[in-house]
């Protein structure tokens, strides 16, 4: 038990086990509510982006590494997945953990220059990374189909059961989202987590008390790429079919939306934040086109813009800090009130004694 404890520090905390374990309960029962194809394929695709927001907020909330290509490993997990099952022919489960491997090497490739920048020159690095990727996808026609992207993908099968519903994915999607959580959890409440805790704070701070600060970065890069990357094959394996406009600069900013929204500090932002995003950018497509007479893509990207300015200026450590912090006071004032109370009554006892 001590050597389990040892690997995985998260355990140690019985808050976070509980939380885990409520967490996953409450996802298993939401289908019994929520039972509609529309509403469970919505939800799917919620589990798939949670887990890549995971990964982003690993790299951005905890090692403070701006990133506005994510969607790029988003996608070449999703291609890699594609190509290796519809051309070569292999078992989609490998395609997926190939898939993941590819992507964390890339990640691992790109790390070391990209992190040579700073501030708005890292986030357009970010940026050009995932835009060659996009041009890639677009252009290499021969591999990737191009603009009409790749067809007949194959289900993810569990022996004999192919996962063809909507319910059984998404019980698959929400069981790897837990993974992913436990995994996230685990890392940012290690000696990594304290490490990149360190260097969001100050870099040289950081490496003059000893911290590999190359290595913790190019660490929480892969970190985010491999969950990015099996998300990806997810979605590939779910819509048997990917294009380019699936993982353009416009998915890129969603995601750091996600993120943000949700809180980038806390691995836990990632589910609401990205819950809210996918809700609005449903209530949008619904409703702009009523109101401005056009598409909602005009008007899609401002409103995002709109949003992530709002967050950043009136809840600036994102949602769900602020509503833990928020109900914290509460039972702050709660225990005070009790407190004045009991002393109250306890003075009344003595002077009418």
């Amino acid at each position: 038990m001590s050597a389990l404890l040892a690997r995985a520090p998260w355990l140690r905390r019985s808050s976070t086990v509980w939380s885990v374990a409520a967490f996953a309960a409450a996802m298993a029962l939401v289908p019994l509510v929520f039972s509609t194809p529309y509403a469970l394929s919505t939800l799917v695709l919620i589990g798939i982006y949670t887990i890549v927001t995971i990964g982003l907020c690993i790299l951005m909330g905890y090692a403070g590494q701006i990133s506005l290509g994510q969607a790029a490993f988003f996608g070449l997990g999703a291609y890699a997945s594609a190509i290796l099952t519809t051309r070569l022919g292999w078992s989609p489960w490998v395609a997926m953990a190939a898939a993941a491997a590819g992507t964390g090497f890339v990640a691992h490739l790109i790390g070391a220059p990209i992190f040579r920048l700073r501030g708005h020159y890292l986030a357009m690095g970010t940026l050009a990374f995932g835009a060659i990727v996009h041009i890639v996808m677009t252009e290499w026609k021969e591999v990737t189909g191009g603009p009409t992207g790749l067809p007949g993908i194959p289900r993810l099968a569990i022996g004999s059961l192919v996962l063809s519903g909507d319910r059984a994915y998404y019980y698959l999607v929400w069981g790897a989202v837990v993974v992913a959580l436990v995994i996230a959890l685990n890392v940012v409440n290690s000696r990594v987590g304290r490490a990149l805790r360190a260097i969001r704070d100050s870099e040289p701070a950081a490496e003059s008390l000893g911290v590999e600060v190359a290595r913790s970065k190019s660490l929480a890069l892969v970190t985010s790429a491999v969950f990015a990357s099996v998300a990806g094959s997810l979605y590939a394996h779910y819509m048997i079919f990917v294009n380019p406009t699936a993982f353009d600069f416009g998915v890129s900013v969603r995601l750091v939306l996600m993120a943000a929204v949700g809180g980038m500090g806390t691995i836990w932002g990632a589910p609401a934040g990205t819950a809210a995003v996918m809700l609005l950018a449903l209530v949008l497509r619904e409703a702009l086109p009523l109101v401005t007479g056009h598409g909602a893509g005009e008007y899609e990207m401002i409103a995002y813009g709109v949003l992530l300015v709002a967050i950043m200026i009136f809840l600036p450590q994102g949602l769900t800090p602020t509503a833990v912090e928020s109900v914290r006071q509460r039972g702050l004032a709660e225990s005070g009130m009790r407190t004045r109370i009991a002393r109250m009554l306890r003075i009344t006892r003595k002077e009418s004694g």
